[in-house]
C-alpha cells in the first residue's frame, strides 16, 4: 500500500518506522502545505495526517479533492468536526479519526463506558481524572482526556460535564491536566470514596502504540466510504 504522511515530526517519523516494518510505501512526507505535492498524493491509497489542529481542516479537504481516505490522528480541531463530516459524506469521501490511535486506550474507552455504568448505583463515589504529556502537546486537556470524560458524561447519570478548575461543580467531572518532559500521555480515571479507591489508569511507554493503531488504520479505510473512529475498525 502506498502510503502519504502528513505531519512529518516526531509521530510522521514513528508512523514511517512501522508502515515500512509492515511493507507498505511511503510516497510523500509533508510538513507545510507547499511541501504537499498533489500528483504525488493522488498516488497514495491512503494519507496519515498527524499535524496541528489549525491545518488539520484543510488538510482533510485537500484529500478530499483527489478522493483520497485519510487517517487523521491531531486532536484539537473537534469545533470543525461536523462540517467535516458533512462535507465527507456529501462528496462520498473517507475520514477515520481518533483522539488516540492506541490499541490499549481504545480498550479503556470500552471499559471506562462499563464502569461509569455500575458507578449510577455508586453515589459515595466521585470520579475525577488527571492526564499527563509531553511539554509540546498544545491542546489542553488532551483529546483522550475528552474521549474519556465523554464516555463517562454518556454513562454517569450524575455528571454532565467538565472543568479543568479545581473547584469543581457537582456536575462536573474535575481534569488536571499536566505537562512534562518525554512523557508519551498518561490517563488516569479515579473513583474515590470515604472507603476505599478505584483506579482506570493507561499509561503509553512510547509513540510506537499510537503509530500502530494509526498504519492499522490505514489499512482499514481504503475502498470505504464515511466517517469512523477507531470503534468501527475495532468491532468490523
Amino acid at each position: 500500500m502506498k502510503i502519504a504522511i502528513i505531519g512529518y515530526g516526531k509521530m510522521g517519523k514513528e508512523v514511517e518506522s512501522v508502515a515500512v516494518e509492515r511493507n507498505h510505501e511511503i510516497v510523500l512526507k509533508a510538513n507545510l502545505a507547499g511541501d504537499i505535492n498533489e500528483e504525488i498524493l493522488t498516488s497514495a491509497d491512503v494519507a496519515i495526517e498527524f499535524t496541528s489542529p489549525e491545518n488539520t481542516v484543510d488538510n482533510i479537504y485537500r484529500c478530499f479533492d483527489v478522493n483520497l481516505p485519510i487517517v487523521v490522528g491531531t486532536t484539537g480541531w473537534m469545533h470543525d468536526l461536523e462540517r467535516v463530516k458533512t462535507t465527507c459524506i456529501d462528496q462520498g469521501q473517507a475520514l477515520l479519526y481518533a483522539s488516540n490511535f492506541s490499541i490499549g486506550v481504545n480498550i479503556m474507552f470500552v471499559v471506562n463506558e462499563k464502569l461509569a455504568q455500575l458507578m449510577n448505583a455508586q453515589p459515595t463515589y466521585e470520579v475525577s481524572m488527571k492526564e499527563i504529556h509531553h511539554t509540546e502537546k498544545k491542546d489542553v486537556p488532551s483529546g483522550t482526556a475528552i474521549s474519556l470524560v465523554n464516555g463517562i458524561t454518556d454513562n454517569l447519570d450524575r455528571k454532565s460535564g467538565w472543568t479543568l478548575e479545581e473547584d469543581a461543580k457537582e456536575n462536573e467531572i474535575r481534569i488536571k491536566a499536566s505537562r512534562e518532559a518525554n512523557v508519551p500521555g498518561t490517563h488516569t480515571v479515579r473513583y474515590s470514596s470515604a472507603i476505599d479507591e478505584l483506579e482506570l489508569k493507561h499509561t503509553a511507554r512510547g509513540r510506537k502504540g499510537f503509530a500502530i493503531g494509526a498504519v492499522r488504520a490505514a489499512e482499514w479505510l481504503p475502498g470505504r466510504t464515511g466517517v469512523f473512529t477507531m470503534k468501527d475498525l475495532m468491532t468490523s
